[in-house]
């Protein structure tokens, strides 16, 4: 362990020891202080929420400036002013901006329109001190969500082949194929390179610094991914998390040099299979309720896995009178493909619930799309754990979100909610994604907002997920906007 960690562990500690003193043994005067401090807070996020950034601001440095405020209050005020950022940094585009930009599918743009949009949540757009701000990424959601629009884009541009979509049903169609002749639940191995690297943008922290960076590292527990090999880094010093952390990484450290970039790399060759299970005419046993895995996998885990009253009506309305577990799977899967189209997604560390979101919006990405499949199938006691790092399709590499359902008798099998029910009247190869996966994948995490290892001294850019990595330094947390990633895969069999 390196003494920059060492040195952060143990003031760490001393941070934790001193929140300890003063919540125990402030006497009276702390406990009223404390209970001023929990309003004053609970006002700083009812004004985030409804977009008074500027009012919270002042109460937050009026909390900071006053000698009474505890040191765990004052953490909590560094977080959400850092998420106010976060929250600006991904609604950037003005009114202006998306008028010209949809100016060529609707030259006769007009008010009505777009408040149309807006409150259909097409359009997606918050107020923020009084001003309107648009989703970076909102008119092309605004395509993929509204259907009236996607025709009326595919009109002008014409309508694009989905190659991925092309590609995934052929593939998964060979390995339906061997499946049927050998007769085995994971299949058609590749072997994948691949290269990837975070640099830090120059003088992000003072020259001379420590910056400390979490990548992304295979995992080994899964039986998909084999003979994981670390080929080449750019420091001769790294730790490689143990398997029992949930999201897994190599980190390192590296010195800021003025005017410089830091730049941190890795080479990493594996074995990816995919797996298949025919389940539509499977006898299933009765899961064990007492089961450590049954009670863990069909638990709650706020703030985002939780059984609200509207994840309760939704899933019995769906559910109501089917008692096979895969057909569970099936009805909810059905209905989230059906109603809930995929949409690029704003931060996650910015939303306080990210299934209710995704009820609220009608729209989600993968990552929110198998959270609200998971959040589902846990309250219909249906065993559902999270499972994320990339795809790996030639072509079409980048970050990507699944799941895995828990059947007894058979284990842990896997569920691409994103990737849908495929366009073809084989039955089989429609519903792959239910109870199978294919060979293109790099499995980093099991498990949403677990901890990194060594542990992340502050706050994380991403709160909910692992991919892209973390860096950070003695100064605090470093935002995905002061530094780049880059994935370079080759296809080595």
């Amino acid at each position: 362990m390196t003494q920059f960690f060492r040195a952060f562990s143990l003031s760490l500690i001393i941070l934790f020891t001193t929140l300890i003193f003063q919540t125990n043994c402030g006497g009276k005067d702390s406990i009223v202080n404390n209970q001023k401090n929990i309003k004053q807070v609970n006002i700083i996020d009812e004004k985030i929420q409804n977009g008074d950034f500027s009012n919270a601001i002042k109460i937050i440095n009026q909390l900071k400036t006053n000698p009474n405020t505890q040191q765990s209050t004052l953490i909590s005020l560094r977080f959400k002013e850092d998420l106010m950022k976060r929250i600006l940094i991904d609604f950037n585009r003005s009114e202006d901006y998306v008028r010209e930009n949809l100016e060529k599918y609707y030259p006769e743009l007009d008010q009505k329109m777009l408040t149309k949009w807006e409150k259909s949540k097409a359009l997606e757009m918050r107020i923020i001190d009084g001003n309107k701000r648009y989703f970076r990424n909102a008119i092309p959601n605004l395509f993929r969500i509204d259907n009236a629009a996607k025709k009326n884009k595919e009109k002008i541009d014409g309508v694009k082949k989905n190659i991925l979509a092309e590609f995934r049903l052929a593939h998964t169609n060979e390995i339906l194929k061997e499946h049927k002749t050998e007769y085995k639940h994971r299949l058609n191995p590749k072997k994948i390179l691949f290269k990837y690297y975070i640099s830090v943008n120059p003088d992000v922290t003072p020259p001379g610094e420590t910056i400390r960076c979490w990548m992304p590292f295979p995992r080994e527990d899964n039986p998909r991914q084999q003979n994981v090999k670390l080929l080449k880094t750019n420091g001769k010093n790294y730790i490689i998390a143990p398997e029992k952390y949930h999201q897994r990484s190599i980190y390192m450290e590296k010195i800021a040099k003025t005017g410089q970039e830091t730049r941190f790399e890795i080479e990493i060759s594996y074995n990816s299979y995919a797996e298949y299970y025919d389940l539509k005419n499977s006898k299933f046993g009765k899961y064990d309720l007492q089961n450590e895995v049954y009670i863990k996998n069909t638990s709650e885990k706020p703030p985002h896995i939780v059984f609200s009253h509207r994840i309760k009506k939704l899933t019995n309305s769906l559910l109501h009178g089917i008692y096979n577990p895969y057909e569970k799977v099936k009805k909810i899967y059905e209905y989230i493909d059906q109603n809930i189209p995929w949409a690029s997604a704003l931060e996650y560390s910015t939303l306080p619930n990210i299934p209710e979101y995704v009820l609220d919006n009608k729209h989600g990405d993968c990552g929110m799309q198998s959270l609200l499949l998971i959040t589902m199938l846990r309250y219909a006691g249906i065993p559902a754990k999270w499972q994320s790092g990339w795809m790996m399709h030639p072509g079409h590499v980048n970050l990507h979100d699944w799941a895995e359902v828990y059947y007894p008798g058979i284990g842990w099998v896997p569920v691409d909610q994103s990737f849908s029910l495929q366009n073809t009247a084989d039955n089989k190869l429609q519903y792959y994604y239910t109870s199978g996966i294919d060979s293109y994948r790099l499995i980093v995490n099991d498990d949403i907002s677990s901890e990194l290892f060594p542990q992340k001294i502050f706050p994380r850019s991403e709160t909910v997920d692992f991919q892209r990595g973390e860096v950070e330094w003695r100064g605090g947390n470093i935002y995905f906007d002061k530094w780049d990633y880059h994935m370079e895969v080759k296809y080595l069999e």
